[in-house]
């Protein structure tokens, strides 16, 4: 029988890293941690319903690899990562079903995975509840199986930091450098910008701390950040005019970067808002809000219980990278999603399981008879929430997308059918369901000229989108106008039957 390499806990004061039994912390706990990833897999389909049709960004990411529709206008800030991982379904079916189905298993494969990385450097009975803690938040769990990078952005950020405290433990380890590498890859191949935000921590730790073996787990950080940009940056030099203008159009889109305060536009956006732009609109209740402010204490408590243990940069680190990839989304721009903090929630979610665990766990037998059915309750009430809030935003996703598939049969109805034109009002994903092309003129998705529609129209159907009370631009104010719904259609005359 092989022996069991036991290394002793030290702290990052003294001379290295928390590792504990690190052989066989990572030859055990596999089924619990599956366990976790197979029920979040079911809860996405139960609850997310697979025929919910694509979201906005969504129709953005898959058209273009998909049949359906021509490839919609890809602004500076997104990245192909998403693209490329929806590919091997939309590149030859147009089931949204299929490619919930897909990606609700593909998330749930990408959880197992990052929870197994910290094997060793927590016990399982930390990681496990871990693991459930960021699963079931209603975000993790919308997000899940929809065609979005953030949600891979924080997979790559659990596994990127779990892999660097391990290769920090053991310079020999390649299987953790190459982790790194890998893991900084995903997050760069999803959101290039976020993944610089989310690896500071790491960037800057190995040279402001003197440790052998400390430049080849920089350069394998350093390398897999620009392998997995490497396609963004070219891009940007082929297609946006370089990467400073790729930069420069990016922040534009986003509202310009700068000073914002944009704390309270996240709280309100935790009422199932998935995107908040602007915020205008009052606080959710406090229940909705609650847990979100109670997130950081509760990660605050976990470090100190781990610096009493002198366990410190297992804990300090991921709460470290949590609050660099949460900055520029509370600081930086004007509006909110929900979606943005969610590398933030999974890093913090270890930290958040260790300080659980440590109160439900005191030895004090009076006080832990008190602490359990409180936590027990609070988690209780935070599950409830949680449902609530996923529940009522599934309905309002699934309501607006409906809404979007019959404008976009009331088109073909008008004769408004492939190869075709849309302008104005949510034309971008009306023009996917469609499977038509979409042109604007002005805003973040500004891609042609009131020339080119005017000359499109002239040999393909065009149509331009308005609100019920809102008017078309100059150009179609005398197309054929129609009503569907909260929507008016100007459709131009002369290729329509």
């Amino acid at each position: 029988m092989p022996r069991t390499l036991n290394v002793p806990l030290v702290g990052v004061e003294g001379r290295g890293l928390l590792v504990a039994g690190r052989t066989s912390g990572r030859t055990g706990g596999q089924g619990w941690l599956a366990l976790v990833a197979g029920a979040f897999v079911v809860a996405q389909l139960v609850l997310v319903r697979p025929g919910m049709g694509l979201g906005w960004d969504e129709t953005v990411y898959v058209s273009q690899v998909s049949t359906q529709a021509p490839a919609s206008f890809f602004s500076a800030p997104r990245a192909r990562g998403v693209s490329l991982l929806a590919a091997p379904i939309t590149s030859w079916s147009s089931s949204t079903e299929l490619l919930r189905v897909y990606l609700a298993l593909l998330s749930g494969l990408g959880l197992f995975l990052a929870l197994r990385v910290w094997r060793g450097l927590f016990p399982v009975r930390v990681l496990v509840p871990a693991g459930a803690l960021f699963a079931t938040l209603w975000v993790t769990l919308f997000y899940g199986p929809q065609a979005m990078p953030n949600y891979w952005v924080a997979i790559g950020a659990l596994a990127c930091v779990g892999y660097f405290l391990h290769a920090r433990a053991d310079r020999f380890d390649l299987v953790a450098l190459w982790g790194v590498g890998v893991s900084a890859a995903l997050i760069a191949w999803m959101r290039p910008t976020d993944a610089v935000y989310v690896t500071l921590p790491l960037l800057a730790l190995p040279l402001c701390v003197r440790r052998r073996g400390r430049w080849r787990l920089w350069g394998a950080l350093v390398a897999g950040l620009v392998a997995g940009a490497g396609e963004w940056v070219v891009e940007a030099y082929v297609s946006y005019g370089g990467l400073a203008q790729r930069l420069a159009d990016a922040s534009r889109i986003q509202g310009g970067l700068g000073w914002h305060f944009a704390v309270d536009d996240q709280a309100r956006s935790l009422a199932g808002d998935t995107l908040c732009r602007p915020c205008g609109g009052a606080m959710p209740p406090l229940p909705v809000m609650v847990w979100w402010f109670v997130l950081p204490l509760v990660a605050a408590l976990g470090l100190v219980v781990a610096v009493r243990a002198r366990r410190t940069a297992g804990t300090l680190l991921p709460i470290a990278c949590a609050a660099t990839a949460a900055f520029p989304y509370l600081f930086l721009i004007g509006y909110a999603a929900p979606r943005f903090l969610l590398p933030t929630y999974a890093l913090l979610s270890i930290p958040v399981a260790d300080a659980f665990i440590h109160l439900v766990t005191t030895p004090n037998r009076v006080r832990r008879q008190v602490v359990v059915p409180l936590v027990a309750l609070a988690l209780a009430a935070h599950l409830a929430v949680q449902y609530v809030v996923l529940e009522r935003t599934v309905d309002r996703s699934t309501a607006a997308r409906k809404g979007w598939t019959r404008t976009a049969a009331e088109l073909h109805r008008l004769g408004v059918r492939p190869p075709c034109l849309l302008t104005g009002y949510e034309a971008l994903p009306v023009a996917f369901y469609a499977g038509c092309s979409s042109g604007q003129t002005n805003g973040p998705n500004a891609n042609t000229t009131r020339a080119d529609i005017e000359r499109t129209a002239r040999r393909l159907p065009v149509a331009t989108l308005t609100t019920l009370g809102g008017q078309p631009p100059a150009y179609a104010r005398t197309w054929l106008p129609h009503r569907i719904g909260e929507r008016r259609i100007f459709v131009a005359p002369g290729q329509v039957p």
